[in-house]
């Protein structure tokens, strides 16, 4: 037996010398890349430190999984210790080319801590004090040879370790304690440093420490993926309080370790200068790195509620979830959180049951040590979405949201709706894309930057039942169409203003999912590289912002879109050129559209998918003796000014009603509020039968009889309307402030509950910033100027009426009678306007002036803001 083992030895020798051999001419060294590279078994990512951002750049690298990765900066290489063969250490190239050494007096397993000195030196640990020093210097005749054995002054559950450049020494972070050490790589000396305040508290692993030229040590939560960073760690005693912050979210990792070259730089985002400093495309405060300095809020913002939540992710629903918003704004509805139901922790919570379970079953409390939980239940997706079930809980802290549980049931495949797919297009910024580590499985996670600047951290996944309904298996997948059809799923969708919380409610989820039905399977996805970070729709195009964090040459867009409600779909593809950037900017020409669904990919990892929705133009019919016979929705072609607000697409409508029957356009698919203050008027066009009232439902006003109102009579031949908005009236003495305008309602009644055929054409809606007199007030006036806006900003336009024509010169005066501004007009017969851009003047009052000798129109002031 002795022989036989020192015979598999020899070989084993052999073999490792004839590999070194083959490989050692092909290897190149890194020489100092500005990367963190993160080893996972035998996987490698590249991680850019300033966004978190990360990609694969290799697989397999060697046979055994790799651990105690770092940084030699005497060659320029990557080193690792092996688990397989034993007993063994491994160079890797920039190549990603391995060279294999055996070291005979390193323990046979367990070697996870590691790092290389600036003088070449391994310091390699497992468990326990003992480390071990291994000469990696080529110019060294001991050149991968074991150096000597030391031990650490004291015993510390560390899980990696790393270099700093500027003092020599080596640092640390415990688990469970979250203390700093620094060690002595010559004698062991541990010395304690304290807590790591941002850490206080938390319970991960950090198997991934970083360090830059200037002394800052950048932590990786395993778990999470969170990165933080201690500030100079080479001044603190021990005393000193240690400067720490929350500096980019990251992709978790399981079995994994860090390795960087200590004396490159980390870009640094500067909090209050207005310039994306670091390069990741967020500016000052919507950098994760200011979270905390100086003006800029810690990240810890209040969530939407779930109650507000289920906007499914395609076409076939825009219209029914507006339906959904118009009965809750016509209703008065608004969700309480103040008389919401209070959930309380009862006996039987995660407590397993034989015969049956419900979606409160699986819902956590007490887990993220809220004050109070209470239900935000949207039961009115019931019917109109695909869930049969839904209950949801909000999870509230000092008597606001901090988290949220959506859970739904539905029966015939996945729930169609993720907060990452459609929030992008509708003012939110998808901040980063990566993974979570739960009970050991790897979860997609999402950072989205709400339009209102508050932050979520976003989780879903869904669990089927398998073995004859014996076992939950469990789905993750970015895009929908990877889960499994025509199944029964439990979706769960997981939003918190923490990435801490939301780790903790993903991981109770689960393990109340486990509690029921033992997990028995996973079937997760990776998370996309390219990905779009933000989104709009403007003027015929989509404006997108994609990050590419793999540095992809291209990618392929695939679209489905109409161009109305009533239109059938059309396609759209491309080629999205990204010569490698990181951010590009684009825009893609789509022409008039009302709703998109699109996926970018280049072909190998996973895609993104974004859908994006208008405010729809819906139809109230609800009443019992009203018929609607046609419903038909077009497309603009009106030539707007570039100072409207405009409501895209026109609609007509014919209906038979004893009552009434109403047309409604949503300003956003959300129903979310606009202010349209700096608005003074609303223009349309319009034929059809009887009068027609016009409502303007503001978010604020419950009661549907306060809303603000006017009334304009309909005829058959095409008719111009202005409204101005200081005539709107409700049941009130107050004037109409359009300050959160959620939907508009133009609605015709039957007179005296008889029978009717009612119609209405209405094109060209648009809310505008010149004056509401009719073309008779304003002959009746021919001399007066007017702007709108006044004051204004960045441009105004000026309106007047002329009987005839000829060439002008528009001037502005400032107050000593100087001309700082004059264009040539050309006057027509009838309403003019001239456009005037504020360019280099400052702000101030103005007189304005049209130089005529035909005619003598009045000075009147401008103010300039």
């Amino acid at each position: 037996m002795n022989t036989l083992y020192t015979l598999k030895n020899q070989l084993l020798l052999i073999v490792l010398a004839l590999c070194s051999f083959s490989s050692t001419a092909q290897d190149v060294p890194f020489n100092c890349d500005f990367n963190a590279y993160l080893f996972q078994y035998n996987d490698v990512y590249a991680i850019d430190l300033a966004s978190g951002n990360s990609y694969q750049v290799a697989t397999d690298v060697t046979p055994g999984s790799i651990n105690a990765t770092a940084y030699n900066p005497a060659d320029g290489f990557i080193w690792g210790s092996l688990n397989t063969p034993a007993k063994s250490i491994v160079r890797i190239g920039k190549d990603f080319n391995t060279t294999t050494y055996y070291i005979d007096e390193l323990p046979t397993s367990n070697r996870y801590v590691g790092d290389v000195s600036s003088e070449g030196i391994y310091y390699l640990k497992a468990g326990g004090t003992t480390y071990y020093k291994i000469d990696l210097n080529p110019d060294s005749e001991n050149y991968t040879q074991y150096q000597a054995t030391g031990n650490l002054s004291q015993n510390i559950s560390i899980h990696d370790w790393a270099f700093n450049a500027v003092d020599g020494q080596l640092y640390a972070v415990e688990k469970n304690t979250n203390i700093l050490y620094r060690i002595n790589p010559e004698n062991g000396d541990v010395l304690v440093l304290g807590v790591v305040p941002i850490l206080s508290g938390l319970s991960y692993t950090y198997g991934a420490v970083y360090f830059d030229n200037e002394g800052r040590f950048y932590i990786s939560a395993n778990q999470t993926g969170t990165i933080y960073v201690v500030q100079a760690v080479q001044d603190l005693d021990g005393i000193n309080l240690i400067d720490a912050n929350l500096f980019a979210f990251g992709p978790s990792s399981a079995s994994n370790d860090g390795a960087r070259c200590p004396t490159a730089p980390v870009l640094q985002e500067i909090c209050d200068n207005g310039i994306d400093d670091d390069g990741d495309g967020l500016i000052d405060c919507e950098d994760p790195s200011c979270s905390g300095f100086g003006m800029c809020d810690v990240i810890v913002a209040p969530t939407s509620s779930s109650n507000a939540g289920g906007l499914e992710s395609n076409s076939r629903l825009s219209e029914q979830i507006n339906a959904r918003n118009f009965k809750r704004a016509k209703t008065g509805y608004k969700f309480n959180a103040a008389t919401a139901p209070r959930v309380e922790r009862g006996l039987i919570y995660a407590r397993g049951v034989n015969s049956s379970f419900t979606l409160q079953d699986f819902v956590p409390l007490t887990s993220i040590n809220e004050d109070e939980a209470i239900e935000a239940s949207p039961s009115d997706l019931i019917g109109i979405t695909n869930a049969t079930e839904i209950y949801a809980v909000d999870y509230l802290k000092n008597n606001s949201a901090v988290a949220s549980v959506l859970a739904l049931k539905t029966e015939n495949g996945v729930y169609e709706h993720t907060k990452y797919i459609c929030d992008r297009l509708l003012g939110a910024e998808l901040i980063s894309v990566s993974t979570i580590d739960i009970n050991e499985q790897q979860f997609i996670k999402s950072i989205i930057k709400n339009a209102d600047g508050t932050y979520e951290f976003v989780l879903s996944l869904s669990a089927k039942l398998v073995n004859n309904d014996a076992n939950f298996g469990i789905e993750s997948h970015w895009n929908l169409d990877q889960y499994e059809e025509n199944v029964t799923f439990y979706n769960f969708q997981i939003w918190s203003n923490t990435i801490d919380d939301l780790y903790v409610l993903g991981q109770e989820v689960l393990n109340l999912l486990d509690i029921q039905k033992p997990i028995e399977s996973y079937n997760n996805s990776t998370p996309p590289t390219v990905f779009v970070r933000k989104g709009s729709y403007t003027n015929g195009g989509l404006d997108l912002q994609i990050i590419n964090t793999n540095a992809t040459e291209s990618v392929t867009l695939d679209a489905g879109y109409r161009g109305t409600e009533t239109e059938d779909f059309d396609n759209l593809n491309g080629i999205i050129d990204l010569n490698g950037s990181y951010i590009t900017n684009i825009r893609v020409d789509t022409g008039s559209l009302f709703d998109i669904g699109f996926r970018i990919g280049d072909g190998t990892a996973t895609p993104d998918d974004l859908f994006m929705s208008d405010g729809p133009w819906g139809i109230d019919d609800s009443q019992s003796g009203t018929n609607v016979s046609l419903y038909n929705v077009t497309r603009n072609d009106f030539d707007f000014e570039t100072t409207d607000y405009p409501i895209e697409r026109n609609v007509q409508l014919t209906a038979t009603t004893n009552s009434y029957v109403s047309a409604y356009r949503a300003l956003t698919p959300r129903f979310k509020a606009v202010d349209l203050t700096d608005y003074n008027s609303f223009k349309f066009s319009a034929q059809g039968t009887g009068n027609l009232e016009i409502t303007f439902v503001k978010e604020s006003i419950t009661n549907w009889e306060s809303q603000f109102k006017t009334t304009v009579a309909l005829t058959n031949t095409t008719q111009d309307f202005t409204i101005n908005i200081n005539d709107l009236q409700n049941n009130t003495t107050n004037a109409a402030s359009l300050n959160d305008v959620v939907t508009l309602v133009f609605t015709m009644v039957a007179d005296n509950g008889v029978t009717t055929t009612k119609t209405m054409e209405l094109s060209n809606l648009r809310f505008s910033q010149t004056s509401a007199l009719s073309i008779d007030e304003y002959n009746t006036d021919l001399n007066r100027l007017i702007a709108s806006p006044n004051p204004m900003t960045t441009h105004t336009t000026i309106n007047f009426t002329a009987n005839y024509s000829e060439d002008v010169q528009f001037v502005i005066y400032d107050q000593t009678g100087k001309i700082v501004y004059t264009a040539p007009y050309t006057v027509k017969p009838g309403k003019n306007n001239i456009e005037v851009n504020r360019g280099n003047l400052s702000s101030g009052l103005y007189f304005c002036k049209i130089l005529s000798s035909q005619f003598n129109y009045d000075t009147f002031k401008l103010i300039i803001k």
